[in-house]
């Protein structure tokens, strides 16, 4: 397990120990952009039923698709380093605004069921965790999710992940280095197969696999919400040679239409240079960031500041709560 990576017990914040507890999540937030809770409200028992019908849905309808596309591209025999695409298997099922579970083809019903159950789960945990920073940054409580809805409510989605094992690992990552561009993301993944990295003082760090565990990491928005307080953090997946890891990651972004830019609070009043932020319409970062995931944040930063500037309207008042 890497040596200091920040655990955080949620059963500690309904006690004595909660100071302690919410200066984890700042420090987590500051310094390393992601951290893990244990004792958190989403079940063990809906946990254990997701995993299992996660990796049987793999099994049945995931594995020989997997196997077909490898074959189809040759991967097995590489000689060289492959950038343009990832060791994964993968699927997207959206619960906000809409929900498409319902269409998604090959799912058996139960396992619908139980994915429209830990969203619910993952959806209060998400905003309980928005307030948190709330109040470790001094923001109003409800400030974030307020931001975030903008005029239809936020964006909700998981990204259901499995990385089969890989032959050359060496030469093909299960997910290529990159910033999440959204908000604030929950990762329900596997306990026994780990791959996870997060790039911490030029280092790649192992994220540790622990059972019933929800990672935690920050996405670019909130990044420019705390104006460069907490950071957006590169992260991958390295392939393994043995074993499939499963990965449920959950993003809970901003509504297209949300207007984010840096909370006044956390700019120094009478001091434009503090915000070094830019201010934009989320689906417009969302655009540029398609083509650019695999790179920089920082190019996408300047390119919507460039973008500001140039149409030098007012985006109107940023949403207070």
């Amino acid at each position: 397990m890497a040596e200091n990576f920040p655990i955080v017990d949620m059963s500690k914040l309904n006690t004595e120990e909660r100071a302690s507890a919410m200066e984890m999540i700042k420090d987590a937030c500051e310094n390393w952009g992601f951290f893990e809770l244990i004792n958190h409200p989403i079940s063990i028992e809906l946990m254990d039923k997701v995993e299992k019908l996660t990796k049987e849905h793999y099994k049945k309808c995931m594995e020989l698709r997997f196997k077909e596309m490898v074959a189809s591209k040759g991967l097995e025999s590489a000689q060289s380093e492959i950038n343009d695409l990832d060791w994964e298997s993968t699927f997207f099922l959206r619960h906000l605004p809409t929900s498409n579970i319902s269409e998604i083809p090959d799912l058996p019903q139960h396992y619908r069921e139980a994915m429209k159950e830990f969203a619910k789960e993952l959806e209060k945990l998400a905003e309980l965790l928005l307030d948190l920073l709330c109040e470790n940054l001094g923001l109003e409580k409800g400030y974030l999710k307020k931001v975030f809805h903008g005029s239809k409510g936020p964006n909700f989605g998981t990204k259901v992940s499995n990385y089969p094992p890989c032959p050359k690992p060496e030469l093909i990552k299960g997910l290529r280095a990159h910033t999440d561009a959204g908000g604030i993301i929950l990762l329900f993944q596997d306990d026994k197969v780990s791959g996870l990295q997060l790039l911490k003082d030029d280092k790649w760090i192992d994220v540790p696999p622990m059972r019933h565990s929800i990672v935690i990491n920050l996405g670019d928005q909130l990044e420019v919400i705390t104006n460069g307080k907490y950071k957006s953090v590169m992260h991958r997946v390295i392939a393994q040679t043995d074993g499939t890891r499963m990965s449920l990651a959950s993003f809970y972004n901003p509504g297209n239409d949300a207007l984010i830019s840096p909370a006044p609070a956390l700019v120094k009043e009478l001091d434009e240079t503090s915000q070094v932020y830019p201010k934009f319409v989320f689906d417009d970062y969302m655009k540029l960031y398609v083509g650019l995931k695999f790179q920089a944040k920082e190019p996408r930063f300047e390119a919507m500041k460039a973008m500001e500037a140039s149409s030098n309207v007012s985006l109107g008042p940023i949403a207070t709560v």
